[in-house]
């Protein structure tokens, strides 16, 4: 199904965001759907907040332009790092839409609160953390590989961390686990050739969610302030236009990067 004629640089195009209950996930679907997306809300656990997610969408003012009578946004609950589970997503967005998919961000992750020394890393807490961080980012770029929109406007965008840069103690298999799909995205990009799909990361700084928070003290987080050139944390706004402009056809030249958002924090 063609996309309809708009003003909007997205209007019509599906966006799969996974992990978009909370967060950087929620503020990303939320500008994409600004933008002229059709939205699957992602989730994994936490079906209020992403039904809240999609009602907002859904009574966005330019719903009716870029989507007639339908919605604007669908909630699908999806365990990334399970295989069957990424396929019905995918399946659900094309079902629920009538339109191939155009754009996947994978903004699902976690990381150990505990934030332990590589020593004090648990083998099932570093199974976890990969599960989700590594091999759902697999899952999910391998099923956006095969069947995300060719010639023009397919887009996976991944989020990655900073992290990967500044590499700060307690965060090893976190970091680990980043890395590693930092280095697979960029392999994706260039055996995409021909498809006109681009693949790039987007690696944020420390970023005022749920997620930074727990585990951390009070001066912890005021040390995290004080290293940044800005003074403060980053928000989830200040990610969202960067993905916005990723997914858009102005974005298409940027191919097999991994563009650090962060205000200069290193």
């Amino acid at each position: 199904m063609a996309a309809p004629s708009s003003s909007l640089p997205l209007a019509g195009r599906v966006a799969i965001v996974t992990g978009s209950s909370r967060g950087i996930g929620r503020a990303i679907a939320i500008h994409l759907a600004e933008l002229g997306a059709r939205i699957v809300v992602n989730y994994a656990s936490k079906s209020i907040e992403a039904d809240q997610v999609a009602a907002e969408i859904n009574n966005l003012p330019a719903a009716s332009e870029v989507s007639g009578n339908g919605s604007r946004a669908i909630v699908v609950q999806a365990d990334v790092s399970q295989p069957s589970q990424v396929k019905s997503l995918f399946d659900s967005a094309e079902s629920g839409f009538e339109s191939p998919v155009y754009i996947l961000v994978n903004s699902a992750g976690i990381l150990d609160p505990k934030y332990p020394t590589i020593a004090d890393t648990s083998v099932e807490d570093f199974d976890r953390i990969f599960s989700v961080n590594t091999r759902g980012a697999f899952l999910c770029c391998k099923e956006a590989a095969n069947r995300l929109k060719r010639g023009g406007g397919g887009r996976i965008i991944i989020l990655t961390s900073s992290l990967t840069r500044s590499l700060k103690p307690g965060f090893g298999a976190y970091v680990a686990s980043k890395a590693a799909v930092e280095a697979m995205v960029k392999i994706l990009a260039k055996e995409l050739k021909g498809t006109g799909i681009t693949a790039n990361c987007i690696a944020p700084g420390p970023v005022a969610t749920d997620m930074f928070f727990e585990g951390k003290s009070e001066e912890t987080v005021k040390t995290i302030i004080a290293e940044n050139p800005f003074e403060r944390l980053g928000e989830t706004k200040d990610l969202a236009p960067v993905v916005g402009f990723l997914a858009s056809d102005a974005g298409e030249w940027i191919n097999g990067q991994v563009i650090p958002v962060n205000g200069g924090y290193v």
